[in-house]
């Protein structure tokens, strides 16, 4: 006799998302697995006495989201501190932090000393420059300030925090003006912030509650976590093992924990059902933001007397050249270790595609490949490497955007070309890189990104964000599509995708999430 069901979700519009994608109108869950997927009549069956059994109402049911780039606990030190991503003006950032700074006064405690913001960014302002210490100085007098760019490659500092970090950072990637220090920093020089503000492990595990609620909301059932000198891994580790952790979490340690991690043992998908190890992280480049990816040509804007100081190359710079990227991918690969590589420019891909076809090991990752060419897309798509990338950056590849200034016209068009990788037949995965933490924004940007080479359908796009993601992580067996045997992680949206106008997808409703068939998000109606 075949046992009942925990759960059953019936009376939906389930899109499997298999090759071809097909539909089915129920499903049961049994143990956290599906169980059964296909006509009502095929499925109500399995529900027993002490089964659940949920009305959909026809809504469209989903595998649910894999965000395969990811920074969760910065999402969730966004959400505990000043969110700056609203801010449409320099002055309305420096009235965030001072509100954040009249908090902490109120709020007391060990974690008052930094005032701190997240996730702004100048190309949406008609005043389209980088905050500085003159700007932060307004915040308070006496504290260090700090204001993170959108893209974490850049960090505006007050005069108290620059004074304090000055001596640590690398004089190359402190931005200057007629030989004094902006306030602004890049790359290298972010990583003495990085140490100063860096929470313990109770500030850690309330950003981490906070982002992980907020994923579920967002229908996400699993992410990639880029992490380094952090207590994020353990306070994962914790919320695992009391059951406690609400999606699955692989981990991407940065290279400059190689050793530590060769020496544990730790390789890659070792870990349990909801925590395991994924890749190592490295950078080759920078940001286009910051005028840090590596290019192959010039920046558009490189002379454009924006007064942000000294921007240095004229076609961006190497965080990791292409000697030490190389050793680094040897080494990790020699250590069974799956490589993820940030590379942006153009010249940094090539670089970074040079190194992985060099390794033995299959399925490294490249990470954000944004500006590339003919060539470029022909080689992803020829080797082994999974292209993982953001559909989101393309908010700033539209007319007059960000990209349009620090690209020109012409490389804007040509970069993030989804439709083409796709079409080659490139391993095509997506992730939010928390610009933002929102997959269906995302999926909206790819369906309706302003040039056919960067344009997926909205089921290729769905893809991405799902069996594209889990097959980036090794994790095709087991997440990805809604067949019977795989894990019940779903997602069920209020209105289906595939019928509103491609502008609204970004609008649609998250009704509820599961992961493993526990529903860990459930909207009120």
């Amino acid at each position: 006799m075949t046992a009942a069901a925990d759960l059953v979700l019936t009376n939906a519009e389930i899109h499997t998302l298999t090759e071809p994608d097909e539909t089915a109108e129920a499903l049961a869950v049994r143990d956290g697995r599906i169980a059964a997927v296909g006509s009502a009549f095929d499925v109500e069956h399995l529900a027993g006495v002490e089964t659940t059994v949920r009305d959909c109402e026809e809504r469209v049911v989903l595998p649910g989201f894999v965000d395969a780039h990811t920074h969760l606990p910065m999402v969730g030190r966004r959400l505990v501190n000043a969110d700056l991503s609203a801010a449409d003006s320099p002055a309305e950032a420096v009235d965030l932090l001072a509100a954040r700074a009249g908090e902490l006064d109120a709020e007391g405690g060990p974690d008052r000393e930094w005032v701190l913001g997240f996730g702004y960014d100048e190309s949406g302002w008609d005043d389209d420059r980088y905050l500085t210490a003159d700007d932060l100085d307004e915040v308070d007098t006496d504290r260090p300030v700090a204001a993170v760019r959108e893209d974490m490659h850049l960090a505006s500092l007050d005069a108290v925090a620059l004074d304090r970090l000055r001596g640590e950072m690398p004089d190359a990637d402190v931005r200057t003006r007629a030989g004094e220090p902006t306030g602004v920093v890049v790359e290298d020089a972010l990583d003495a912030l990085w140490d100063a503000i860096e929470p313990d492990r109770a500030a850690m595990r309330r950003a981490v509650h906070a982002a992980t609620e907020r994923a579920s909301e967002l229908g996400v059932v699993g992410v990639h976590d880029m992490v380094r000198r952090s207590e994020a891994p353990a306070v994962y580790r914790e919320l695992d093992r009391v059951g406690a952790l609400g999606l699955r979490v692989r981990l991407n340690y940065w290279s400059d924990h190689l050793d530590a991690v060769a020496e544990l043992g730790l390789r890659t998908n070792h870990g349990s059902d909801r925590v395991r190890t994924g890749a190592i992280k490295t950078y080759t480049d920078g940001s286009i933001g910051g005028r840090t990816a590596r290019l192959s040509e010039p920046y558009a804007d490189a002379e454009d007397g924006s007064g942000d100081g000294d921007d240095g190359d004229a076609r961006g710079q190497w965080v990791v050249d292409p000697a030490a990227l190389r050793e680094l991918v040897a080494r990790a690969d020699a250590a069974d270790l799956q490589v993820a590589v940030h590379a942006i420019g153009d010249e940094a891909i090539r670089e970074t595609l040079d190194a992985l076809e060099a390794a033995d090991g299959a399925r490294h990752r490249i990470e954000h490949a944004e500006v590339l060419t003919d060539e470029l897309v022909e080689r992803i798509a020829e080797s082994d490497v999974v292209a993982s990338m953001q559909p989101n950056f393309l908010k700033w590849a539209r007319s007059e955007g960000l990209y349009a200034a620090r690209l020109g016209d012409e490389r804007r068009l040509a970069s993030n070309r989804f439709g083409d990788l796709h079409e080659a037949g490139a391993a095509l995965a997506f992730g939010s890189d928390c610009m933002p933490l929102d997959p269906l924004f995302g999926v909206g940007q790819a369906v309706t990104a302003p040039d056919d080479r960067q344009r997926l359908s909205v089921t290729e796009a769905l893809r991405a964000y799902t069996s594209g993601a889990a097959y980036a992580g090794f994790d095709e067996d087991r997440l990805g599509t809604v067949e019977t045997g795989k894990l019940a992680d779903l997602v069920v949206l209020d209105r289906s995708p595939w019928a509103v106008e491609p502008g609204e997808i970004a609008d649609i409703d998250v009704r509820a999430t599961l992961v493993g068939g526990e529903v860990v998000f459930d909207r009120e109606p």
